[in-house]
């Protein structure tokens, strides 16, 4: 018995391993097409109800089709009706996906991972390969489906099994929430639909609990997006929904689960093809029930999870009411623009405590404050865009949306610097123990401090379009060159003193300089259109920098090392 579970188990994560593999292999080879599908599926429901069908087919998986559907309604790109009519596309997918899966066509298993293997090895391009990876995914999934049918097959002749299951026959919603946790603890509908294949087809589960762990596969399967999704309420719309509908639908026939499974029955006999007619059925059902409605189900989910208003996350000053207004707006879109510099200031303290202290927690703070810049910058581009939808800006308004737009871009790379470099090689060097040499912990915070103080004069520059701080700002770049290349000369003598904590830390101290030296490139950028509007600037460099007194004004500040 012991093999026989780690047989299945071992069958089930192949399984799911296939599936992964497929999903990979077609959004690496047509990732941006689906993604564009999704979006623009939405002239009306039943469009993107096929769309979410279809999407769905192609992935192998409604939970990915949720997770993409509900990133589009949460950034309101679609409305939340037409997510949930993407929604219930994906549901019948799903359950047309494993009635396909579940004929004898396991002989095409071998063909399959032959055809995926060629491709993948004879291609140099990405997309070859990347379909090569679904055409073996594909092949591994129906390799993984008969060895599941093969191995459960003692299963079903066991008195152990047998004994448990004629339990089951007598409580039925027990197998509901059995099956439903199998489902979640599996993140996939599909091992657990064919498990149950497997018992249905050796006679050792009657109909009424059969309809009942399928119901109960589709609701664990709806309950693994909800559970996967951290952001706000605003994100759990679609997928809390989607979990009401087959709520909905599973109290719906509880009374009439008997009649209705012996009708079903009857019509489709026993066996894998009684599971599969009960698991398309229900999404069948639960499609056409609920699609007329998708309207007053969205306007329900809209009102029941709105979207926070003076949060501590989110966007604060984007007010809607002043688009009329581009004055108002621009300052709106900029106040905000100014609390993601805020949010990356705090970002660039919290790299140095966690430099400095070797705290791992800090590490973690940093990638939730880059989600945070990255929600914001989203928010203030789709705001800006909204400007002159109804009539037309002026060139000076255009303009300033321009720069405010392309500030916030910048910021954005920032924290993607510092969330995927600078604190990867914090986490690295907390990790390795290693410590910075005295000298080489003062060039560091010499320069973070500098960094900062460079970021707060762009924030200045962004709000008062001050000339004398743009050229302050921009003779800036050759000070942190010259820092990061007099700070790597140091380095450098140090490793020849053989200093033990520059031998361990080279690497990471130079890469946080070189990532710093980058920041301060995006941050810089900001004071190029006020130089530029003020006719400040030559074509590679600002006027003047040749005169004796910007000569000098570049020399005053460079620093010095020991």
């Amino acid at each position: 018995m012991n093999i026989l579970i780690i047989d299945l188990f071992g069958m089930a994560m192949l399984l799911m391993w296939g599936l992964r593999m497929v999903r990979t292999g077609v959004t690496r080879a047509f990732g941006a097409r689906l993604r564009h599908a999704l979006a623009v599926s939405t002239r009306n429901r039943v469009m993107a109800f096929v769309t979410g069908l279809l999407a769905t087919l192609a992935l192998q998986s409604s939970t990915a089709t949720s997770v993409l559907t509900t990133s589009f309604a949460s950034r309101a790109y679609v409305t939340t009706a037409m997510a949930m009519a993407i929604m219930l596309g994906a549901n019948v997918g799903t359950a047309v996906a494993a009635k396909i899966l579940s004929w004898e066509i396991h002989w095409l298993s071998s063909l399959l991972i032959l055809i995926g293997v060629s491709i993948f090895s004879l291609s140099s391009t990405s997309r070859p390969k990347a379909i090569g990876r679904a055409f073996i995914g594909l092949g591994l999934m129906l390799l993984a489906l008969h060895l599941i049918g093969a191995a459960s097959e003692p299963m079903r002749k066991s008195p152990v099994i047998g004994a448990l299951l004629s339990v089951l026959n007598q409580a039925p919603i027990v197998g509901f929430f059995l099956s439903g946790i199998m489902t979640l603890a599996t993140a996939s509908s599909l091992p657990v639909i064919f498990l149950i294949i497997s018992l249905a087809t050796g006679g050792t589960i009657d109909s009424e609990l059969t309809l009942y762990l399928v119901f109960g596969v589709n609701v664990g399967g709806a309950m693994v997006p909800l559970l996967a999704i951290s952001s706000g309420p605003v994100a759990k719309r679609v997928p809390l929904g989607n979990l009401a509908l087959r709520l909905a639908g599973f109290i719906a026939i509880v009374p009439f689960a008997g009649p209705v499974a012996a009708q079903l029955q009857s019509f489709a006999g026993n066996g894998a093809s009684f599971v599969m007619d009960c698991h398309l059925l229900i999404n069948v059902v639960l499609a056409a029930a609920f699609l007329p409605f998708v309207g007053t189900l969205g306007n329900v989910l809209d009102r029941a999870l709105p979207e926070p208003t003076a949060a501590e996350h989110g966007p604060r000053y984007l007010d809607e009411s002043c688009l009329d207004n581009p004055g108002l707006a621009l300052a709106c879109a900029a106040r905000e623009t100014m609390r993601v510099g805020d949010q990356i200031d705090a970002m660039l303290s919290t790299s140095l405590r966690a430099l400095q202290l070797n705290d791992i927690k800090l590490c973690g703070a940093i990638g939730k404050m880059d989600d945070e810049v990255d929600d914001l910058q989203e928010a203030i581009k789709l705001y800006l865009a909204k400007l002159g939808r109804e009539e037309p800006v002026d060139e000076k308004d255009a303009q300033r949306s321009t720069e405010i737009i392309s500030f916030a871009i910048n910021l954005e790379h920032i924290g993607d610097i510092i969330d995927k470099s600078l604190r990867e090689l914090a986490e690295k060097k907390i990790k390795h123990q290693a410590a910075f040499s005295k000298e080489g912990s003062e060039e560091m915070e010499s320069l973070f401090a500098r960094t900062r103080e460079n970021l707060r004069i762009a924030q200045s520059i962004l709000i008062s379009q001050n000339i004398e701080l743009a050229r302050r700002l921009v003779s800036e770049k050759v000070h942190i060159r010259r820092f990061e290349q007099s700070s790597a000369e140091n380095h450098l003598q140090r490793l020849r003193d053989r200093r033990i904590e520059s031998l361990q830390t080279s690497t990471i101290h130079l890469d946080i300089m070189r990532d710093l030296k980058r920041i301060n490139s995006h941050i810089i950028s900001v004071a190029y259109p006020a130089l530029e509007l003020a006719g400040e600037l030559r074509e590679s460099r600002l006027k003047g920098l040749e005169d004796a007194d910007d000569k000098a004004l570049l020399t005053a500040d460079t620093p010095t090392f020991r």
